[in-house]
């Protein structure tokens, strides 16, 4: 196990973390929680393929953990500006830490995988989502890969900013381009592949969501997130 080490927890400029607290608790009911985690555990079986099961993954702001509780791995980690242990099982590793700060408080080049989803547009600046990127290259062992999840503004369009937490646009190529000056190849690039919301058109019941995931042709019409895989 890596050592952690000891610091203090910074919040990015922007809302305040209790203000964020607020709003998370405003935007998801309970009914909708349990709903996206049924949801997830099918999107993480598709990126499974992308994980190794002996390998050490991160999720990094994971919120309240459905990619990290899902995941195969020998060794899972979560980091979140917010205590999201409550939400975790005993066996994740949680780290409460800015994510534009974890290349202090983790060992570097120890992950074989580092996960992001929906986080990237919350950073307030573009120099920060190539910082953050730098952040998660420092991270990962050599070879080892980034995969992100990101909503594509140029496919959502104006309700990209219907959350009051959003400040970066990124696209497609926005997103490969950051991740590039950060050190990555891409590796695998889906440009429309979930809908831009666990509360819009996504099929809601696993056994659609699976079959969903199987159907690419129906990723054309619903497709709002784009999925990115970099190697380090």
């Amino acid at each position: 196990m890596p050592e952690v080490v000891e610091g203090e927890v910074h919040a990015e400029p922007g809302l305040p973390v209790s203000t964020l607290e607020r709003v998370y608790e405003r935007r998801f009911s309970r009914a909708d929680i349990n709903r996206k985690d049924g949801v997830w555990a099918e999107v993480v079986d598709y990126i499974q393929r992308f994980v190794p099961d002996d390998g050490r993954v991160l999720d990094l702001a994971c919120d309240q953990g459905s990619f990290i509780r899902h995941v195969r791995a020998r060794e899972r980690w979560a980091s979140d500006l917010r205590d999201m242990r409550a939400w975790l099982p005993a066996d994740v590793h949680f780290v409460q830490s800015s994510g534009l700060e974890l290349d202090r408080v983790l060992p570097l080049g120890q992950f074989d995988v580092v996960f992001m989803s929906n986080y990237l547009e919350h950073l307030l600046s573009r120099s920060e989502v190539v910082t953050q990127l730098g952040v998660a290259h420092k991270l990962l062992r050599e070879g080892g890969r980034v995969i992100i999840l990101q909503p594509n503004i140029r496919l959502v369009g104006g309700a990209y900013w219907d959350f009051i937490d959003h400040h970066v646009a990124l696209t497609e190529r926005s997103l490969v381009e950051a991740a590039t000056l950060a050190g990555f190849t891409t590796e695998h690039l889906i440009t429309r592949f979930l809908p831009y919301s666990t509360l819009g058109r996504l099929p809601q019941g696993r056994s659609l969501v699976k079959l969903y995931l199987r159907m690419p042709l129906a990723w054309r019409l619903l497709g709002k997130q784009t999925l990115y895989v970099g190697k380090a």
